[in-house]
């Protein structure tokens, strides 16, 4: 079994992340602070942290191409049952979020395939979920 890992990232606004992470992905809260707020991200321990001088335009924006697109760098995310990938793609295209990369399937019929989408939280942070048909045989394939 694996382990969650721990990520914190910097917010321009406290609510306006408990309202996308908790309310569009379905994040539930742990702690929090009047400065940061803890999420449970897919079994994953995600804080929040505040930087209102962020601004408007939120963290810096960096692409690098990969298989014709320019992923947004850094960027996070998890990886997925399908099931789950194509249940979140339906619910994040019916709130409206913009894709920076819209939901595809990349490396299709060479090793590491893989069903991906890119976009950003209201702060600029860049996510990315995936999702393999075969996770074990995929995954790290070379």
């Amino acid at each position: 079994m694996l382990t969650p890992f721990h990520l914190a990232v910097q917010v321009r606004d406290l609510a306006e992340a408990r309202r996308f992470y908790g309310e569009l992905l379905g994040c539930s809260e742990g702690r929090s602070s009047d400065s940061w707020v803890d999420f449970n991200f897919f079994g994953h321990q995600f804080v929040c942290h505040l930087n209102p001088s962020l601004g408007e335009q939120g963290v810096a924006d960096h692409r690098n191409p990969v298989d014709g697109h320019g992923v947004p760098v850094p960027h996070f995310g998890v990886v997925l049952e399908m099931a789950t990938w194509e249940a979140l793609v339906d619910r994040l295209t019916a709130a409206g979020v913009t894709f920076d990369i819209e939901p595809y399937i990349r490396f299709r019929g060479e090793p590491g395939e893989q069903a991906t989408m890119f976009f950003r939280d209201p702060s600029n942070n860049a996510i990315e979920f995936k999702a393999f048909r075969d996770i074990e045989g995929q995954l790290f394939a070379t």
